[in-house]
């Protein structure tokens, strides 16, 4: 096996590894199932979201490191990761994932925390969930942008090798942002629907 296949798979392995924002919009719509969930089933919900954080850095590094070497051992000249329009849109989409990742680990959930700091019982106050909504709904929002913008790297990276016609890529882009939204708006138990 060739470097070059060796990392191309590591590359396409991490890119499926990011689906962390499909899985965050799961776990937060099964949560609505529950109504008024009790303080340990709400924090072990929040746990399980909170903890996709650091493994969305390590994967998006990834992706960044072995999408470089693909360039590198494809023969490219760095400087294609700026001259050609596919790889520089998944640099960018790439970059924006981190910054909105960055943006709900360092100011989104230390405010839902400081929030469930306040519990001391097994009920959460009316007060504390009326104050977890608004941080918690652009968290869930954001998830639902992260998710298109996988699901468009995706559709980018296969572009690499081969390019597909406009009209199909704009079908595919539209496709991917209905899914995102529906995935945002309800709950999925058969996957697609």
């Amino acid at each position: 096996m060739s470097a070059y296949n060796a990392v191309k798979f590591l590359h396409i392995l991490t890119v499926v590894f990011m689906a962390a924002p499909l899985y965050n919009l799961i776990i937060v719509n099964e949560r609505l199932r529950f109504g008024k969930a009790p303080y340990v089933v709400d924090r072990y919900f929040e746990n399980l979201i909170k903890s996709n954080a650091g493994r969305c850095f390590v994967f998006q590094s990834t992706a960044l490191v072995t999408g470089i070497l693909l360039i590198l051992l494809s023969g490219l000249p760095l400087s294609s990761l700026f001259t050609n329009p596919v790889l520089l849109a998944k640099l960018l989409l790439l970059l924006v994932l981190s910054l909105l990742l960055s943006y709900v680990h360092f100011a989104i959930q230390p405010r839902i925390e400081a929030l469930l700091a306040q519990v001391q019982s097994d009920e959460i106050p009316a007060a504390v969930v009326e104050q977890l909504r608004p941080w918690r709904a652009r968290r869930k929002k954001l998830a639902g942008f992260c998710l298109f913008f996988v699901i468009t790297i995706v559709l980018l990276g296969l572009q690499v090798f081969v390019h597909f016609h406009p009209l199909l890529t704009g079908l595919l882009v539209s496709l991917a942002a209905l899914f995102s939204w529906h995935v945002y708006k309800t709950n999925i138990p058969y996957g697609w629907v």
